[in-house]
Order: C-alpha cells, then structure tokens, then sequence
C-alpha cells in the first residue's frame, strides 16, 4: 500500500509569512469574505491516475469558534472506495438533487459526521480543485459554534478530530513532497500534526485546498 508520509520532502515554506491571529478569528474571515481580495489559488488541479469521468463533489472546511479557531477534519474508514483512510473534510459528490455546492457540503457534513446545517454559518466558496481520482471539488468554507454536537457515521468516517488553524496557516509547516510515478514528477503538500501521540498526516487534496486557503486568507 502506498503511503505518502514516505516520500522525501524536498522543501517547506518557513520563508512565508503565516496568516496572522486576528484574520483567523470569526470576525477577520466574515470580513475577508465580505471584501475578498485579488488573489490566485496556488493548486488547481493534480495529475489524473484515473480514467473516470469527472465528476462534482463539495467539501466543508469548518472553522470551529473556539478562542483559538480550529478545523474540523475526519479520518475516513478503510473500506471506502476512494480515499480510504485518508485525512478529509467532511464532504462527497454533489447529487442531483442538491441545489448547489454549499447544499452538498452541507448535507455530507450531517451525513458523516452529524453536523446539523443550522449550526452552520457559510462564508464562501474557494476555487474548485480537481483531484487525480477525478473529483471536481468545491470547498465551502464556513463556521461553527465550538458547542456543536457531532456524531460521526462510522460507516464512512473511522475519527472526527480538530487541528489549530494557526497551524495549519503557517507555511513553515507546509512540507513539499516529490516522487515520479508513471514517468512524469509529481508533487503535493502535506502538513503533519501531531495530536497527543499521534502524528495526523494532512496531504493530498486535503493539503491543497489548505494552501489555498492560505493563499486567499494571506492575500
């Protein structure tokens, strides 16, 4: 099985400002949203390693109001056909029955982990991102009081858990990784968090969208 934590890390950006404490609070990303800024997201698409037709999916990057902000991310079970045991955001494909990105988001969020659409205060959207297992994602940032109650699926995902945003919007902690496959050098960020004893390894499309989000918070 392969396992992305192996491959050499070939740079960080500690030479990168991190995105300062006032902007990550509830009240700097309503107004960053309100008056969003000229800026470009860094990562748009990965390499395809699948021959599926693409297809939309939504993402919901919750801030917790906490006095320092965390993210809401999940560790998906083993068993699912894509992703599987990966580091996410709560989210999946958007159904015909969805009215739009932020109505999928919202309702993968309740179905995997509980969270209840009225708990959720919804900002924005950041570009979509397009993943090599052929999903078209949009992210739908949004926030949520810290007294939300969750109740994760465990048919779909195996943890919920939170991660500082201080730390994940700070480039020094964003590694550069590198390795070829299938003849043509491909590269992604990861941005491992240790949690107590445990090392959660944030990479992959999870990772990309986070370094777009700095990029849009940082602007």
């Amino acid at each position: 099985m392969f396992d992305p934590s192996t491959v050499p890390v070939v740079g960080t950006d500690a030479h990168l400002p991190p995105v300062p404490s006032q902007s990550l609070s509830a009240a700097g990303l309503r107004q960053r949203f309100r008056a969003p800024p000229v800026w470009q997201p860094e990562v748009r698409r990965e390499p395809r390693f699948s021959h599926h037709a693409l297809r939309a999916a939504a993402v919901l990057v919750a801030v917790l109001e906490r006095p320092e902000p965390t993210l809401l991310l999940t560790q998906r079970t083993a068993h699912l056909p894509t992703h599987a045991g990966q580091i996410a955001f709560p989210g999946g494909k958007i159904d015909p029955h969805d009215a739009d990105a932020t109505a999928a988001a919202l309702r993968e969020a309740h179905e995997e982990v509980g969270l209840a659409p009225d708990r959720v205060e919804v900002l924005g959207c950041l570009p979509e991102y397009t993943t090599g297992t052929a999903f078209v994602v949009t992210p739908v940032v949004a926030l949520v009081p810290a007294d939300a109650r969750l109740t994760p699926n465990p048919h779909e995902v195996a943890e919920a858990f939170e991660v500082p945003l201080a730390f994940l919007m700070d480039p020094a902690h964003h590694r550069r990784h590198q390795m070829d496959w299938e003849g043509r050098a491909r590269q992604w960020f990861s941005m491992p968090y240790r949690d107590g004893g445990q090392e959660r390894f944030i990479w992959g499309a999870t990772a990309g969208m986070l370094r777009n989000l700095y990029r849009f918070l940082s602007a």
